[in-house]
């Protein structure tokens, strides 16, 4: 049995995973292992690795990111590095406006 709390941070990072992988592709464009990695490191989870190529395919499908092949320098397999469009940039700023408004009305201000 789930605790509350833990349901609520299931909820805010695995349930939501399209908004890390967006605000990182702002940063620079990367590849998926590479961005399940680093949503590790900067927000403290790790959503599994299905999960992660799901939610860039969906994003890519419906044109909030861009990908594209990349060779590789060092002789190891060429990798998909996915970009952030305008569109996945309104897309994050919406989804954390909202959020930002749902914590203001939750703290009562």
């Amino acid at each position: 049995m789930t605790t509350p709390m833990e349901r609520l941070k299931n909820k805010i990072t695995k349930e939501v995973l399209w908004l890390y992988i967006l605000r990182l592709l702002r940063e620079r464009p990367m590849y998926a292992y590479e961005l399940k990695e680093r949503i590790r490191e900067a927000f403290n989870f790790e959503p599994a690795t299905v999960s992660s190529y799901v939610v860039l395919y969906k994003l890519e499908k419906d044109g909030y990111v861009t990908a594209e092949w990349q060779e590789s320098q060092t002789g190891k397999p060429s990798r998909k590095y996915y970009k952030l469009t305008p569109e996945g940039e309104r897309l994050l700023e919406d989804g954390i406006a909202f959020l930002e408004d749902m914590v203001e009305k939750l703290k009562g201000v």
